[in-house]
Parts: structure tokens; sequence; C-alpha cells
């Protein structure tokens, strides 16, 4: 067998990942859709007859082990994904407006619901939401969905989904993805908040978009996320107030303390949280540019994450598969996570805010076929491409102008999505130069779209040069790392490692792997890591390296160079040494 789809430490219940979605954003008006769905798979030439062919379990993709489906099922970019559910809506559920919220579906759908055709979305990691207030009846309710995917053969948003997939490019998936579910509103209801913290004034912010913008807002601030304990509380007639913080605690890794905070506009009650941090980049004494964390130099010592699973690809098998990956990256010693190059559920953002793990957000990539010529070779003898003209678009897979406004519509949805996440300190727009163009003003409209967080520009390959990032970002695996001398921006090791080791019995391909240093078993991995630490990262710091981040928390289909195995069974790392390592990452200003 050629691949083996393994079983994760972790079993999705009957109605799997049903916790609220959104903890950010929570309201007691919940009903989840996840559990069993009918489904079909037909030719788009096909005509769909109504016959589905049997039970899928969502919200886990088509082609994953936890979906249920025959191993080897494939939705290709000829195939339409036909879904169908009934569910009951309970008596009093229903209020003025209802709304179903879809996590992700990859990639374009339409949704019906009892025969009316609620609404169509593309884009196959964006979130998306539809009022279904006409549709929506007590009792029992039909919905339909109709999937169709392109994968990698458009420009549209793939990520690392290849149909050939192979060493860092893996299986595609397609369908429901992430979680499915309703919630009901009166008719004055709060519709969104926008949280910011402020150490330097002592206070916190919130601006409120509301259902009719002349209600007023009741605000309690609470003594901490799980607490009722209230601290304070305040009236917003408009749509900003300023909260002042008293005697108030730092949000850190070292003391991740979260406050809670009630919102109530009439009948409508929402839950939420904050914490009081400020990321900014400050010179140390030595005049090396850094990143800060509460206005002081700060280390950040991270690892890549990718946000795979063995059994449910894209979705955790469970929220405590979430939990799990989070807490082993932070017993390591470990304060930061990049997540690369997708967007987790809410709930992974929110075991990062109570954890204590900053977070570097990727955004999600596209574009045609790349030409590694330009995007990678080029780049990696030190040659970078301007990335902002006709020409350019072109060597960089970014020909397509769609494509182009399809990932700058996306680039927003996910920085607003995301906005309230205590955790994530950096944006990173591009990585290796894949599916780049016009990197200077895309980091200028981010840097004035979300002014409270650190941008790392063009991370890898195909810099621009000191008008586009604050940071100057490396990544480096074949060659002995180096801070770059006379560099005025912060320096960042934004890859590196890579470090592998295969353990028979845990990998996705028993023939193939890949992988940037192979080692044979888990002694000599754990030699090479210290040594790399001790020899190239540590005394860096002391030269102006201002983080890292390690390639990866876990093995990815044939890549085998996580710290723990692809079926979360086995760590390859000593927990205790690694942890022993990154305590000496520390900025002596």
């Amino acid at each position: 067998m050629e691949t083996v789809r393994l079983n994760t430490l972790f079993t999705p219940g009957e109605v799997p990942l049903a916790e609220y979605p959104r903890p950010q954003f929570e309201r007691k008006s919940y009903l989840t859709l996840n559990g069993k769905w009918n489904y079909a798979i037909l030719r788009k030439s096909e005509s769909f007859s109504g016959e589905y062919q049997g039970k899928i379990l969502v919200p886990y993709s088509p082609e994953s082990l936890l979906s249920g489906l025959d191993e080897g099922t494939c939705v290709t970019p000829d195939d339409k994904l036909y879904y169908k559910r009934e569910f009951n809506v309970p008596e009093g559920f229903i209020k003025a407006h209802t709304f179903i919220n879809f996590g992700a579906v990859d990639f374009w759908c339409k949704v019906t619901l009892n025969g009316g055709v609620v609404g169509e979305h593309s884009g196959g990691y964006m979130p998306f939401t539809f009022e279904i207030t006409d549709l929506i009846r007590p009792g029992t309710n039909v919905i339909e969905v109709e999937v169709t995917d392109p994968s990698d053969t458009s420009y549209h948003t793939h990520a690392k989904q290849a149909i050939k997939r192979g060493g860092i490019w893996y299986t595609p998936q397609s369908g429901i993805w992430q979680s499915v579910w309703l919630e009901s509103v009166p008719e004055a209801y709060l519709k969104d908040v926008t949280i910011i913290p402020d150490i330097d004034n002592n206070c916190v912010n919130l601006k409120f978009k509301k259902s009719d913008p002349t209600l007023p807002v009741e605000v309690i601030v609470l003594d901490n996320i799980d607490s009722n304990t209230q601290l304070s509380a305040h009236i917003c007639n408009g749509d900003e107030i300023s909260i002042p913080m008293e005697n108030y605690e730092l949000w850190c890794p070292e003391n991740p303390k979260l406050y809670g905070l009630a919102f109530k506009i009439g009948d409508d009650i929402v839950r939420s949280y904050f914490g009081m941090r400020k990321f900014s980049f400050v010179t140390d004494s030595k005049g090396f540019k850094r990143m800060a964390l509460n206005n002081k130099p700060y280390f950040m010592s991270g690892v890549l994450d990718q946000g795979y699973w063995s059994d449910g690809m894209l979705t955790p098998p469970e929220n405590r598969a979430l939990e799990f990956d989070v807490k082993l990256v932070k017993s390591m010693g470990f304060n930061m996570i990049r997540k690369h190059i997708k967007i987790e559920p809410l709930r992974w953002y929110y075991h990062c805010d109570k954890e204590g793990i900053l977070v570097w957000q990727d955004m999600v990539t596209g574009g045609t076929k790349y030409n590694m010529l330009y995007i990678g070779v080029l780049a990696f003898v030190g040659i970078h491409i301007k990335d902002d003209n006709e020409r350019a678009y072109k060597k960089l897979a970014r020909a397509d102008k769609e494509g182009r406004d399809e990932f700058e519509r996306e680039v927003d949805i996910t920085m607003d999505y995301l906005k309230n996440c205590v955790s994530l300190c950096c944006w990173v727009p591009f990585n290796e130069g894949w599916g780049q163009f016009d990197s200077v003003r895309i980091t200028n409209h981010m840097k004035q779209t979300d002014p409270t967080r650190l941008i790392d520009s063009v991370s890898g390959w195909n810099d621009q040069g000191k008008n586009t990032s604050d940071t100057k970002s490396q990544h480096i695996y074949f060659r002995p790392i180096t801070v770059p001398r006379f560099e005025k921006r912060c320096r960042v090791l934004s890859e590196f490692g890579g470090y592998s080791c295969k353990i028979d019995g845990h990998v996705f391909s028993p023939k193939k792997s890949f992988g940037y240093r192979i080692y044979k078993n888990k002694d000599k991995l754990n030699a090479a890591f210290k040594k790399l630490y001790e020899k190239r990262i540590i005394p860096n710091v002391a030269k102006g390296l201002s983080a890292t981040v390690y390639t990866q928390v876990s093995d990815v289909e044939e890549e085998i160079n996580g710290i723990i195995t692809y079926d979360r069974k086995e760590i390859k790392l000593d927990s205790d040494m690694v942890k022993q390592l990154n305590s000496q990452l520390v900025i002596k200003d």
C-alpha cells in the first residue's frame, strides 16, 4: 500500500466538534448541524436524480478517514458534491433573525433550505454566514449543499493542496470541513465588536456594530474568562467606548491573563474576553530592531504548524486535539506558533489565548502553477525580483487579476475574522513568493487596517527591501544559519530546521518520505537538534536575531520533519531538552 490514513489519539463523537465554535463572540443561542449528512459525488455533466450514495460525517471532507467514506474517495475538479440533511429546530429557538454559519467549505457552494436558495459562496478557507429568517421553521427542516472544487487547477486559493501531491504538497480535500451551525437573535442585537487593548493608556477600547446604531450597549468587565465576578459596568450609547483598566495584569506567554466581557442589547447577551497586551517593534540598547511584547524586547521562539491531521486532514478529530497541539508546544518551552497557510477554527486561537502561545498568522495562498525558477531558485541565491508589475505577476503565478482581487478580499476577511484573538501578534501576507504580488502596497494596507500587530511581509525568499517590511525574514535549511550584518530591519528566522526522523508504524507513506535532513533514530535527531540550537540559534540572539520558527509541529503526509508523528502518538524530541534550550533564548537588554 502506497499510503496509510492513520487514526490519531482522538476520536470524534457522533456529533463532532460540537462546542460553540466562536468563543470570542459567544451566545447561548446555538444549534450545531455537525453530524451525519447524506452525500453523493457525481460528474458535473451528470444530472442529479436526488438519490444519495450514503452518509458522510460533517465537518470531515470526503477524502478524510473520519468522513466515514471509502478510502480513496476524491472529489475532482470535474465532480460535484451533494449534501443533504434533515434537522429539527426546537420550539423557542427561532427569534427575529436566524443565521446559518459555515466555518469553511472548499471551494464553491450553493446552500438551499426547505427548497429556497439561501446563497452561494466561494473561498475554500473563508468563514461565511447567511441569514435564513424567511426560510427556517420550527420542527423539521431540510438543508442541501452543492459543492465544486477546482483544487490547484486554477488561480483560486488552494494553499498546499495539490492533485499531484508529494513532498511539501498534500492530498487535496473538498466540501464542508469546518463546523456548520445556527444562531437566532432578537430584533435588537449586537452584530460585531472590535476589542483593542491599550496598555499605554491603561484602557480597553471597544467598537460596536449593532442592528440599530441608536441602541445602547451594556458592557460588563469580568475578573477572568470563566468568572462572573464583575470589575466594572458601563453604558455605551454610541459605537465606541474606552474603558479604564486599573491594577490589571499584562497578558504574556508567562502569564496569559484573560479578562471576561459581557455585552447586552435588550435581550441579546454576548460573552467575550480580552488580554491587556501590546505588540510593537523597539530598538534595544545595542541598536538592534526587535519584536517587542508590552514595550519590551521579547524573543519569539516558535514552531511552524500546518494544522493537518492523519485522519481528519485539515479538520481536527475533536476540540481536545486542538488543545493537545498547543499544550505540547508550550510544554517544550516554545512561546509562539506560526500558523502556516491555513486558517484554523476559532477555538484553536482560543486555546493559544488561554495557554499563552503567540501566533503568527499566514494568509492562505493561491495563484496558478508556480515557476520554481522565479519563486525559489533565484531568491535562494539572493536574487529578488520586483513583484509589482505585469511581468512580475506572470513570473510569480499571479497573471489572473481575478485571483489577485480574490486574495486581497480574503486578506480583509481574515483580518476581520481573527481581529479579537489575543495571542495573534503577527500577520504574514506572503510565503516564499507563492502567489506574491504588490507586497509593498498590500503590507501598507494591512498596517492601516490593523496597526496593533506586527507584519512579516514576505516570509522567506522574495524580499522587496526596506520599504516593504519591518522584518528581514529568512528561511534557511541547507546552509549554516547566520544573521545578516548591517541590516537595520528586525532579523527573523521564519523557517529553519526541518530535521526528520521516520517512525515506523506512524507514517503516511511507508515507501516515500521527505525531510531537509533525515536521521535514522530519535537519539541522532535529538543530538542534531541540540547542536543546531547551541551552535546556530542561541549565539545569534546577541547578534540581533529576534525570532525563530522551527519546522515543524507534526509530520504531514510524506513530510516527516515533525516534533510529533502525523498520528500524534510518538513525540520525537526530548521535551526537557527542548525546554532547556528554549530557556536560553532571551534578549539581554
